[in-house]
């Protein structure tokens, strides 16, 4: 898809989306999830499964049986990443059943073309279920052939383990050369920063006996990453990350300025930043 005309880039795409943190985490962190979301009367009331990723590089999919599918990986970065969504969308709810979408055979849209925030029911929770593996692409109806199986099983196992935690918002596990947490925040990005460098300087920032490893900036959103002990368990990140989101939410509300320590550790984090997207 050819990027949008748009002067400035959208930095923040989801906002003001319901659950705009777990928008971000299915289109940075997660390998297989959906979603829910709904249409507004004007475009229709229709359900949409929000996906991480369809097969063949679709960016959108209306299934035989009427499911329209899309695939918030299956874009490439724009100037609004949400206008283009919403192209892709708006494109496979007039399709044909049985039709799937690729991103170069969709129009650049307009700057006043319809944005997700436009097309969406903001009012419809957006519910994050985590998959294991993509039975999710197929029809309810469709017969499981060898070939499809071993295609799904293919995917599955280039797929990296990921567990949405139930304590706290849109904080994903995860299990990689080791285990991770990583936790998408929605707050400012130099709130965020600047409090967990008060934890950080308390030896107060870790988690479930791990560490705080760093953060990195997507959609604009800071996302913070947790490296844990070798061997946990989603499971076991329930408590202590409720206890760990008590005291940022504190170091949060703090309005003092940074102290020599915090600054040191502040200085620490933010040098070891990246961006995506």
């Amino acid at each position: 898809m050819a990027k949008s005309s748009a002067t400035a880039p959208v930095l923040r795409p989801f906002e003001g989306l319901p659950g705009e943190a777990d928008w971000v985490a299915l289109r940075e962190v997660v390998p297989s999830a959906t979603a829910t979301a709904r249409t507004t009367a004007d475009h229709g009331g229709r359900d949409v499964t929000v996906t991480t990723v369809l097969p063949g590089g679709w960016c959108a999919l209306h299934r035989e049986d009427g499911t329209v599918l899309l695939a918030l990986q299956g874009l490439g970065a724009s100037d609004d990443l949400s206008r283009d969504l919403a192209a892709a969308l708006l494109a496979a709810l007039a399709a044909e059943p049985g039709t799937g979408l690729l991103p170069e055979e969709l129009p650049a849209p307009a700057d006043d073309d319809p944005r997700l925030q436009d097309v969406l029911d903001l009012d419809v929770p957006f519910e994050v279920t985590v998959h294991d593996g993509y039975e999710y692409w197929i029809d309810a109806g469709t017969q499981m052939t060898d070939e499809i199986r071993a295609s799904l099983d293919e995917a599955a196992e280039s797929s990296i383990p990921t567990v949405k935690l139930a304590s706290v918002p849109a904080a994903y596990w995860c299990r990689m050369s080791r285990e991770f947490l990583r936790w998408a925040r929605t707050e400012d990005e130099d709130a965020v920063v600047d409090a967990i460098a008060r934890l950080h300087a308390r030896r107060e920032s870790g988690l479930a006996g791990g560490k705080f490893l760093g953060m990195f900036r997507a959609c604009g959103l800071v996302v913070p990453v947790w490296e844990l002990p070798r061997g946990t368990e989603a499971a076991e990140l329930e408590e202590p990350v409720a206890e760990l989101a008590a005291r940022l939410d504190d170091a949060l509300a703090i309005t003092e300025p940074l102290d020599a320590n915090e600054r040191r550790a502040r200085a620490g984090i933010v040098s070891r930043q990246v961006t995506l997207r």
